[in-house]
């Protein structure tokens, strides 16, 4: 099958495990280009992992071999990205956030609809080995009905924002740069929400010295709510609960339960893909579950750099996207579920402000990836056949 040409538009820190991944982990993709607003840094990606050519981002929405643009800007600059990229007639996937704004969401979804084009959006951790194995485990009846969930992160997004620059901007607030993990994590178990409801507080203004030993000093406020406490109620009847806390100490406790009417499960961290999943039953006790599904977080390419020990396999919502482009099928990681993860997150805010619930309109389905096929083998010393996963 023929591979689909992709380009990736955005050099961050996080483009490292994105571009040797795609460039290396999935026969899928040809990874062709990399663009940066900063031609240096697109440059310096290119060197670093021997992508043949630099590009503009105007160049790479020209181009008629690029069919697959891999957005990893910040948050802010997605709607201008994707609707160029589509308007080019290529299909995109971005990392998360879909925009900055419902309103920006409605128009890339409708644009992307409108010219029969694939639009992805990240976090693509909700295919990877924890999530999908709990998944099989609550769709074969493990826990019983489901009843509820709860959702907790926390960390010091203000002290982030002292060392990542973009945080200070649009989606840097942490339920809308580390929620959406734990958002969609929900979402791919336990199906569309149906009503929210939420409290949220913002973060502080932020002061921090501009050089050591000196009294001038930098300020700033990161937007939006950065704490957020709220209830999802989910259409299948089940009740989340949900505490994102960025006005916090950094020293990060993450939280992810499902409840069932004959067990819970206990999931690890969903922003990572090799979350461990405890099941405990009325009988029996608790175990720790062998994971059902590839894609665990542990490097299986050569000379593994530090960015696959911290962000683990990255891009297999791409690989996803790319298999269900030539198959002509729907991708999972879709822009649907995209958009109500942005509703969800959204919507407890409108319903903060109003000091009422919020009901949502949009939905999505998501299936399971096939299980029994894994990333490594043999201990860990070996690639094994988990692509085969993403194609159906």
């Amino acid at each position: 099958m023929e591979k689909v040409k992709t380009a990736v538009v955005g050099c961050g820190v996080i483009s490292n495990v994105y571009i040797r991944n795609l460039k290396n982990l999935f026969h899928i993709i040809d990874l062709r280009a990399v663009a940066n607003r900063s031609p240096e840094a697109a440059r310096e990606k290119a060197a670093l992992y021997g992508i043949d050519r630099v590009m503009t981002v105007d160049e790479v929405a020209a181009s008629p071999d690029i069919e697959l643009v891999v957005n990893l800007t910040p948050t802010g600059a997605h709607y201008g990205v994707i609707r160029q990229m589509l308007e080019a007639g290529k299909h995109v996937y971005t990392e998360k956030m879909l925009t900055a704004t419902l309103e920006q969401a409605d128009e890339v979804v409708a644009l992307a609809d409108g010219r029969s084009l694939y639009l992805g959006v990240a976090p693509d951790t909700v295919l990877g080995a924890g999530i999908q194995t709990a998944r099989k485990l609550i769709d074969t009846g493990m826990i019983g009905r489901v009843t509820s969930a709860v959702a907790c992160i926390n960390r010091d997004q203000c002290l982030n924002s002292e060392h990542f620059r973009f945080l200070r901007g649009d989606g840097g607030a942490l339920p809308y740069d580390v929620g959406p993990y734990y958002i969609a994590a929900l979402l791919a178990l336990l199906g569309p929400v149906k009503s929210v409801c939420g409290f949220g507080v913002p973060a502080p203004v932020h002061k921090a010295q501009l050089l050591m030993g000196t009294d001038e000093m930098e300020r700033w406020q990161i937007p939006g709510n950065n704490l957020t406490a709220g209830v999802l109620q989910f259409a299948s009847g089940a009740l989340g609960s949900i505490h994102f806390d960025g006005n916090t100490i950094g020293e990060t406790k993450h939280v992810l339960t499902i409840y069932g009417t004959e067990g819970i499960l206990e999931l690890g961290d969903p922003n990572c893909f090799d979350g461990e999943v405890r099941l405990t039953r009325a009988e029996g006790g608790s175990c720790v579950v062998p994971h059902t599904h590839g894609y665990n977080g542990k490097p299986t390419l050569p000379d593994a750099t530090q960015w696959e020990h911290i962000y683990g396999h990255r891009g297999i919502g791409v690989a996803e996207m790319a298999w269900a482009i030539r198959t002509g099928r729907p991708n999972r990681c879709s822009k649907e579920l995209g958009y109500h993860v942005m509703e969800v997150l959204i919507g407890m805010d409108r319903a903060a402000a109003s000091g009422s619930t919020y009901q949502l309109h949009s939905t999505f389905e998501m299936k399971p990836l096939r299980s029994g096929y894994y990333s490594t083998m043999g201990g860990g010393s070996m690639r094994a056949d988990a692509e085969r996963s993403l194609i159906e």
